[in-house]
């Protein structure tokens, strides 16, 4: 039962993101001004309202592939969960300095997609779009199994091609825009790349102290 605690246990850090999550509501709506990304590029791209379904993927996808990690490599774990709440800080203070916007269509149809569209669009105000939340965790989800050596290989290409469905519908349901995905990717390298630099420097500290110990006590 204890081994079963100290497994499951970390997975209770997992709680912060909700708690982060505040900040989305209490930032997600208009402030003065509000900037549009829109390039010629995105307005090519179709509405397409099935690509609603691996935007809704979302939720569970990040649960379920943070499970995994916590379950099979513990360093790995951390280090995409500290990626993941430093994102959303980030995205959080650009959101309140730089606001944007991206401009929803305006006629559906009467279908089940339409449907969860515009239960999505109901819920989430047309804000909070650069960089997308849901691209940087979705990115942050594909560097994390690739960096747990645990994984198989069918995992990982499962992760990915789940993972980049559901960047792909932030485009197609007309929630981000190019650059939304551009950004959100740029702040999971760079963070990626600091926080494993950080935990290098923790271990070699770590390292260091333990010989020192065991040439004092020799």
């Amino acid at each position: 039962m204890n081994s079963k605690v100290k497994t499951y246990l970390p997975l209770l850090w997992i709680l912060v993101i909700p708690v982060l999550n505040i900040f989305y509501a209490v930032l997600n709506q208009a402030h003065m001004p509000v900037y549009s990304l829109m390039t010629d590029l995105d307005a090519q791209i179709p509405f397409v309202p099935m690509f609603i379904i691996p935007y809704l993927i979302w939720y569970p996808f990040i649960i379920i592939v943070l499970f995994m990690l916590c379950i099979r490599e513990r360093s790995v774990y951390y280090r995409t969960l500290l990626t993941q709440c430093l994102g959303l800080v980030a995205c959080y203070i650009i959101f309140y300095l730089f606001q944007t916007t991206v401009e929803r269509p305006t006629a559906m149809g009467t279908g089940i997609f339409e449907g969860l569209v515009n239960l999505v669009y109901s819920t989430d105000n047309p804000y909070n779009c650069f960089p997308s939340i849901h691209v940087l965790t979705s990115y942050l989800m594909i560097k994390g199994a690739m960096a747990c050596a645990s994984y198989p290989h069918w995992e990982r290409t499962a992760v990915k091609v789940c993972a980049w469905m559901i960047i792909a519908s932030t485009l197609f349901v007309k929630q981000h825009v190019l650059l939304d995905i551009a950004g959100a990717i740029a702040v999971v390298e760079l963070l990626w790349y600091g926080v494993g630099k950080l935990s290098l420097g923790q271990q070699s500290k770590f390292k260091g102290e333990v010989v020192r110990q065991n040439l004092t006590a020799d």
